[in-house]
């Protein structure tokens, strides 16, 4: 699932290349919308929706979907039903929309009409057998959530259900509650005998213990929705239980968690390790298997699953990691996970390699020879991220830059890369620009 900014679960990571448009629009058209503004412009001339995929290099997930998923002849329909545009969620254009429209998942799908109001969303990767029925749904109906809560004032079956859901995929945990809690209490009793419902209020209870940061109850409503069958988010949530329980005594931490070790042991071997994954995102069921061993003391089951995952990895991948760049990234963090560093420092150049055209797998391997004490050796790779990056990740590549100058006293240098690349920015990203600034008085 995500990559998300917030995640179902991973958190931004900082940095990103400029986003490149997709060809939304038809053939005979000239332009193609750079700008989700730009494609709602051409939406009131033609009277089409706008999808807005909102994307990140560095999103794994977004590797997923853009191999796997958003090819073909479903996907080349979908382009003549909608004028699609990529949003670059570290540009300042997507970093407003995705604020704009709360949308705190990478890869996120919003359909949008012309008025820039959204009809509706998916979140998170998704298999195509999945993926095309409900983007389809939206462009031909335009299922927004006040058409929503209209049907379901209506009493048709599942529109409760459709209501929540909604609401769980924007993350909106009390608003969709206190929905639920306006319905006449009639209408409340007949919607929780279906199993949807009460799935969906258990989440939707558990993104507000979130938000709200409450770990007694996070861990409350965790378990109750890891208890139902919740498919392809089962990681997930295990990993908001994980966190919630982090300052528990040690003890009743592994006592808690060790109930959740078969369910998602068999989530794993029968729905994800296996030849066609039921789930698109591999790498958090592993990552969370992993995590959850490390929980309970067993690390050497811990060590047993990354090594499954690396080697089956690695089958799947052959000698081309062009091939599957999903698998490719996943690869990465089960090395690095494992802690297998010498084979991650090979691999890491294999990838800059394998990617030579955008900033990312440069600037990673760059910043971990700063960390690791090499500055003199991270320096090609960070001006070779440099030359590439964009947005917030470009401040991102000059403070490796300027970290790696200062350490071998080259300041002057340092302080000209600092100025250059803030006076490109301009005034975005206050934070990015900060620690820019700081590093260099350190």
């Amino acid at each position: 699932m995500p990559n998300a900014l917030h995640r179902t679960n991973a958190p931004l990571l900082a940095a990103l290349l400029a986003t490149l448009p997709a060809f939304g629009l038809h053939a005979a058209e000239a332009k193609t919308p750079l700008t989700i503004d730009e494609a709602l412009k051409a939406s009131a001339e033609q009277h089409r929706p706008v999808l807005v995929d909102f994307q990140a290099v560095w999103c794994y997930s977004c590797y997923y979907m853009a191999s796997h998923v958003l090819t073909g002849a479903e996907w080349n329909d979908v382009q003549r039903k909608a004028i699609v545009v990529e949003a670059d969620a570290d540009s300042p254009d997507g970093q407003t929309w995705m604020k704009k429209l709360n949308a705190s998942f990478l890869p996120s799908y919003v359909v949008l009409d012309e008025h820039g109001n959204e009809l509706g969303r998916i979140s998170a990767e998704q298999p195509r057998e999945k993926f095309y029925p409900k983007i389809n749904a939206i462009l031909a109906t335009g299922n927004t959530l006040d058409r929503l809560r209209q049907k379901a004032s209506r009493g048709e079956p599942n529109a409760v259900a459709e209501v929540l859901e909604a609401y769980q995929a924007r993350s909106e945990g009390s608003e969709g509650l206190r929905w639920f809690a306006a319905l006449p209490s009639s209408q409340q009793q007949g919607a929780r005998k279906n199993a949807r419902v009460n799935l969906a209020l258990d989440q939707l209870a558990l993104a507000k213990a979130l938000a709200a940061d409450d770990n007694a109850t996070v861990i409350a409503n965790a378990q109750k929705v890891l208890a139902q069958d919740i498919g392809c988010q089962r990681p997930y949530v295990l990993d908001n239980l994980l966190d919630a329980t982090g300052k528990l005594p040690a003890d009743e931490r592994k006592t808690l968690l060790a109930a959740q070790r078969q369910p998602l042991d068999h989530y794993v071997d029968t729905q994800v390790l296996i030849a066609k994954p039921a789930c698109a995102d591999q790498r958090s069921a592993v990552l969370a298997s992993a995590n959850l061993d490390d929980a309970v003391g067993d690390q050497a089951a811990a060590s047993a699953i990354l090594d499954r995952a690396i080697t089956q990895t690695r089958q799947r991948l052959g000698n081309n990691l062009a091939s599957d760049r999903n698998l490719a990234d996943n690869l990465r963090i089960y090395l690095l996970r494992a802690k297998r560093t010498a084979e991650l420092d090979d691999y890491q150049r294999k990838l800059i390699a394998a990617y030579p055209d955008d900033y990312v797998y440069a600037y990673r391997y760059g910043r971990n020879l700063v960390e690791t004490g090499k500055p003199a050796e991270a320096l090609p790779y960070l001006t070779q991220a440099a030359d590439k990056a964009y947005g917030a990740n470009r401040l991102a590549v000059a403070l490796q830059r300027v970290k790696a100058l200062k350490a071998l006293h080259r300041d002057d240098e340092a302080k000209k890369v600092a100025s250059d690349v803030l006076e490109t920015n301009g005034p975005w990203f206050p934070k990015q620009a900060s620690a820019l600034k700081a590093a260099l008085n350190v």
